[in-house]
């Protein structure tokens, strides 16, 4: 999973996961005879209780995991939810779980206390995530195309002028396939390649990709249409040219497709290992 599109609420959720993994190791009462050195008791931890363990600790940690792995296999089901529903679901049952069990508790101790704490904060983070702009926005910011190398360090993911997705630090846009001294796939030179000045061949690149667009049903493509590299604010679904509901793949912020044909307000977009697909949200993508 590239780590660039996590979002904040997700960082959120990671964070609450390991803080109620930590609290789990904590004791969970504070209860102390009278007459008796304090110090010296040993009281219990979550890990001591297999029913709070397993309702309240490790329940949000797997809960957090559902949550996280959702986005990266986007459309998998668990019992008719899918995986980031469930995750949310079971979010709330552990923040339910360890509200009652504190209350039950006439002396809770630290680990009770910070878990209650850890799986309202995971909880929020999982229902509040999707739906706040400041928690949808991603962890990480993705790299300008016109970035060029500094420092003697080359962009995120590439090396210098190499690398599938990325621009190659052009200044300016340039037409799909007219660089004459780049390879298909990216506007990079290929790796351990060196770059050839061949126009003809550029040229039958760019025929070569408008032969591929399939004829199929939708809206028509604008007659003028260039295609271009894009990258998206926030991970968005890939879905199918025929038209199923559930997504083949998952755009990711931090990395360059491209884009070979409009549909309409509608994108089809080639990930990097050739699958092409409707991105039907266009909103606030950067051009390369």
């Amino acid at each position: 999973m590239n780590i660039r599109s996590l979002t904040r609420g997700d960082g959120v959720v990671i964070g609450a996961a390991v803080v109620l993994f930590i609290a789990s190791f904590l004791d969970y009462t504070s209860f102390c005879p009278q007459g008796i050195d304090c110090s010296r008791v040993d009281n219990p931890n979550a890990w001591d209780a297999l029913g709070l363990l397993m309702s309240v600790f490790l329940a949000g940690v797997i809960a957090a995991a559902l949550v996280i792995v959702s986005r990266a296999m986007p459309g998998r089901k668990v019992v008719g939810l899918d995986l980031g529903q469930f995750g949310v679901a079971l979010t709330v049952f552990a923040v339910w779980t360890a509200f009652w069990t504190i209350l039950d508790i006439s002396n809770a101790g630290a680990g009770l206390i910070l878990g209650l704490l850890a799986t309202i904060v995971l909880a929020g983070a999982a229902i509040a995530g999707p739906l706040v702009p400041f928690l949808k926005a991603p962890l990480l910011s993705p790299p300008s195309p016109a970035q060029g190398v500094q420092g003697g360090q080359a962009p995120y993911g590439v090396q210098p002028g190499q690398g599938y997705g990325f621009p190659g630090g052009q200044q300016q846009q340039q037409p799909y396939g007219a660089q004459p001294n780049q390879g298909y796939g990216y506007p990079g030179a290929q790796q351990g390649q060196p770059a050839q000045a061949d126009p003809a061949h550029a040229q039958a690149q760019a025929q070569q990709a408008q032969a591929q667009q399939p004829a199929q049903g939708g809206a028509a493509p604008a007659d003028d249409f260039t295609p271009f590299w894009f990258a998206v604010p926030v991970a968005r679904p890939l879905y199918g040219e025929d038209g199923s509901p559930n997504p083949i793949a998952e755009l990711a912020p931090g990395t360059w497709y491209l884009a070979v044909e409009q549909r309409g307000q509608s994108l089809i977009a080639q990930t990097q290992d050739g699958r092409r697909g409707v991105l039907q949200d266009t909103t606030g993508i950067q051009r390369g």
